[in-house]
């Protein structure tokens, strides 16, 4: 299971799978009817592969919760996400026994239950899961926190001696009025 093109998109329920991306966002097919429908720039999303959740030693990947669902269940279907909120609790604490009360609310555990169910029935949980998180596990630090340096542009004046950061605002001129007389 390769969680890195899997989305959830808030204000849409279920889980999207990318298919494309264009100018202004992406295409996303839904894992549930298979509409495929345009996603903006301003729709907040939500990769699963960057997904965690608190426990009281730290944080637990999603990819791993999944897996240990998958092996209580021998790759099956975990409890109906429409269960009372003790029934999922309790099973929550089957899989992941030192998971954060405190900070996992009973709606993240139906969330995750739920994303579980859809991704099963789609036949994402496969064996190719199992390699790719040790593949994963290796290589810890997700690619999205590594920061560059921000790049210095150097004055158009020779004499001024003040390099300007690239964060600069747009449309901001990086000529000096001396510049500009000449």
């Amino acid at each position: 299971m390769s969680l890195d093109k899997i989305v959830s998109i808030s204000g849409k329920p279920g889980l999207y799978h990318l298919r494309a991306q264009t100018r202004s966002g992406f295409i996303a097919e839904s894992l549930a009817d298979g509409k495929k429908m345009p996603v903006g720039l301003r729709h907040n999303v939500s990769v699963l592969s960057e997904i965690s959740i608190y426990t009281l030693d730290g944080e637990s990947p999603l990819r791993e919760v999944f897996a240990k669902i998958s092996a209580k269940e021998n790759g099956g279907k975990a409890i109906d996400h429409k269960s009372s909120k003790d029934e999922l609790e309790a099973y929550f604490f089957e899989i992941l026994p030192n998971f954060d009360e405190d900070r996992v609310y009973p709606s993240d555990i139906k969330k995750v239950i739920q994303w579980y169910n859809l991704l099963q029935q789609n036949d994402l949980l496969g064996e190719k899961e199992t390699e790719n998180s040790e593949d994963s596990t290796e290589d810890s630090k997700p690619k999205a926190a590594v920061k560059a340096e921000p790049k210095t542009v150097k004055s158009a004046n020779p004499q001024s001696k003040v390099a300007k950061s690239s964060t600069a605002k747009k449309g901001a001129s990086a000529k000096s009025t001396a510049a500009r007389k000449k």
